[in-house]
């Protein structure tokens, strides 16, 4: 059956845990085929069976949000978003009102009545929607989250006519709450603006002047224009204008590109001199700007191992640990001689310290942020899956031809044979190959260095495959490769060189040859030395070349294993004895150029296109995309995927260790419930500022 998705807007929602239940109720609905919601960049992706009624899913949407997170809902994509539901200057005329009623209620005399009733007002206003949370989600069957952990808690508290602690307990929840939610929110303003690159709107060109419009409203072929600063709202082609353009957005190239006419512009770079009058070449529902946009958003979906085992780890954790809290507030009284109130106190506390909100607020934040941070650095991740994997890479397997060389071949060497001279030899083949368009052609004459004179060419042949026959001064001349030799029965004694040769002969005579080689990138070595120094030391070549070309380009390069002379479908079978040699949970990178290369890319377990800027094949095939030629991103990619590891599994060990700290301690009486409450909020938002880092650091080795 076919399906449609649907892009909401999110408003009012911020916490995380909430996110992950609206996630799991909408994908139960009936006639919703998938839904994924993005927290950080508050979107929900639902995608609905064709044959449904789209209006009465949403609502019904809404009101499966507004019974889960009350104030929580969706717009349609575009609308204005007002996220007015957790304004903080709502609540904090609420909470002054409360922090009055919770210090005069210190302030009188111990156990009166007045005091209790204001410990239960000041509670009751602090703990409201808490309240009203838990017993809304007891009544639906959702019984374990941290509203029934407080709620629990806190009434428990009253039980034990210990006021002041269980109105303390709603004060330092709530205010670390608002903090949280400050960090959580100042995380994903961060992340956002590392993705800032949508453009606006657009300067199209009518009869009467240019007029700006929405992006989406122009049309391939219509005419545009970008003033200084601007940023280029859709991809095209400069008809008129020479500028500088900075691609940074695109490529975290820090250098400006220039352009002129002719040239292709893309969209989310920013125009930076001269006035550019484009044509445009892609709506913008394809442009590069688009496409970039819609694959980091979405990123969020591919959930890492580590964060999916998390999300198993507190639905399953919450209920153990309220059994734990139950069985130590009734188990020791029966078999000691304490009170019981002793104990339950204790359960309470236990209680209140086993939210698991630090662990399933930062682990995503943690994965989402690095990503954002590859895309500044023109990495493209396409979801968390990748960025863990490529952190415990060992083994890296490249293309060659354009991927570590240029694809740009130049002469190496010019061997004549006795009678002819080096510069003779050049000069009957370039005459040859003056009239061809094939690559090798213009290296010939860009090493003869001068423009062949037509009146000295009588004729020009191309041989398919084998090279060009040409008369130059009257002579016969064959230039191309051994074959074409053979089919003239010219002998060509000479062993096979590393790289590619051009044979040569006149009326007859084998002149010599003029070997080429295709240029490495100008990063490739250090880049290369780079990943070894970062202890990728297992790198391997795939090539379609000749032995003796891919042997000396690994030499150069370091690369321990060479593959040569390998068709496309041989590249997937070596590759995938590669895979089957390494050990479980150790990943095998491919990186291509993402034209030709697109189903071994496809095939391994990370796959890395290079040079993807603007290259469709490049994008759908694969699984991180660097966005320019640059081989050096390689190491940058691997240092943040590492990074955020090292992120994600601090934020683990600093609550799970916090946690347990105190679970042992709440166990031996040695822990309030408002130490708790402080241990319980303080280390979620210690793990929220430190998933923080990876979006602000400057320098992702260290």
């Amino acid at each position: 059956m076919k399906t449609t998705r649907h892009e909401w807007t999110l408003t009012g929602l911020g916490c995380v845990s909430c996110a992950r239940k609206i996630e799991t109720a909408v994908r139960k609905m009936e006639g919703v085929a998938s839904a994924h919601l993005d927290f950080v960049n508050s979107r929900f992706y639902v995608e609905i069976s064709d044959d449904q009624d789209v209006g009465g899913i949403k609502e019904r949407v809404k009101t499966i949000m507004s019974d889960i997170e009350p104030g929580a809902s969706i717009k349609d994509k575009g609308e204005p978003e007002n996220d007015e539901g957790r304004s903080l200057k709502k609540r904090i005329p609420i909470y002054i009102t409360g922090l009055l009623l919770f210090i005069a209620a210190i302030i009188l005399p111990e156990e009166s009545l007045v005091e209790t009733m204001f410990f239960i007002a000041a509670w009751f206003i602090f703990g409201g929607q808490v309240l009203l949370k838990s017993f809304r989600n007891i009544l639906k069957g959702r019984i374990f989250d941290e509203n029934f952990l407080m709620t629990i808690a806190t009434m428990g508290a009253f039980i034990l006519r210990e006021y002041a602690e269980g109105a303390s307990v709603m004060l330092f929840y709530q205010i670390g709450e608002m903090f949280q939610d400050y960090a959580v929110d100042s995380s994903r303003r961060s992340i956002k603006k590392l993705l800032d690159i949508k453009p606006e709107f657009a300067n199209i060109i009518t009869e009467s002047g240019s007029v700006k419009v929405p992006p989406a409203n122009v049309r391939p072929g219509d005419r545009i224009m970008v003033f200084p600063g601007e940023r280029v709202p859709l991809d095209g082609r400069v008809l008129k204008g020479h500028s500088s353009v900075d691609t940074s957005p695109l490529t975290g190239e820090s250098l400006p590109r220039d352009v002129q006419e002719g040239d292709e512009v893309l969209s989310g770079s920013i125009n930076q001199s001269g006035v550019l009058t484009l044509e445009v070449t892609r709506s913008y529902e394809n442009s590069t700007v688009s496409r970039i946009l819609e694959l980091v958003q979405t990123a969020s979906g591919k959930k890492a191992v580590t964060e999916r085992f998390i999300t198993r780890f507190a639905a399953k954790y919450t209920p153990i640990v309220v059994g734990l809290a139950a069985m130590l507030a009734i188990l020791p009284p029966l078999f000691t001689n304490t009170p019981f109130s002793q104990w339950a106190y204790r359960a309470l506390v236990f209680l209140v310290i086993s939210c698991p909100c630090a662990l399933v607020i930062s682990i995503p934040l943690g994965f989402f942020g690095g990503i954002g941070a590859a895309s500044r650095k023109g990495i493209l991740v396409k979801g968390g899956n990748y960025l863990e994997a490529l952190a415990v890479v060992e083994t890296m397997v490249f293309d060659k031809t354009g991927t570590l060389t240029t694809g740009v071949f130049e002469v190496t060497g010019v061997t004549s044979r006795p009678g002819f001279a080096e510069q003779e030899l050049l000069h009957y083949a370039a005459c040859a190959e003056s009239y061809s368009t094939h690559p090798l052609a213009q290296s010939i004459l860009n090493r003869y260095g001068q423009t062949p004179d037509p009146a000295r060419i009588d004729s020009h042949t191309e041989i398919p495959g084998k090279g060009v026959r040409a008369r130059v001064d009257g002579k016969q001349v064959l230039c191309g490769n051994r074959r074409l030799m053979a089919d003239y029965n010219i002998d060509v004694d000479e062993g096979i060189a590393a790289g590619t040769s051009v044979y040569v002969a006149v009326d007859g005579v084998y002149a010599g040859r003029i070997d080429m080689g295709d240029t490495l990138k100008p990063d490739a070595v250090s880049a290369l030395k780079t990943l070894r120094d970062m202890g990728i030391n297992d790198t391997v070549l795939l090539t379609g070349d000749i032995r003796e070309t891919a042997h000396e380009v690994a030499g150069r390069l370091g690369i321990g294993k060479v593959h040569s002379q390998l068709l496309p479908q041989d590249k997937v079978t070596v590759l995938e004895g590669i895979m089957e040699e390494k050990q479980e949970g150790k990943p095998v990178v491919f990186v291509g150029d993402g034209i030709n290369d697109a189903a071994v890319i496809s095939r391994a377990d990370i796959g890395i296109a290079m040079g993807g800027i603007g290259s469709d094949a490049a994008i759908e095939a694969a699984d991180i995309v660097i966005m320019n030629d640059e081989l050096k991103k390689l190491g940058d990619a691997v240092a943040i995927a590492r990074k955020t590891k090292r992120i994600v599994w601090q934020n683990i060990a600093l609550a799970l260790g916090v946690k347990l700290l105190f679970l042992t301690m709440a166990t031996g009486g040695l822990a309030t419930l408002w130490e708790a409450v402080f241990a319980d909020v303080g280390v979620a938002l210690i793990a929220v500022l430190n998933a923080m880092r990876i979006i602000r650091a400057g320098n992702t080795r260290s």
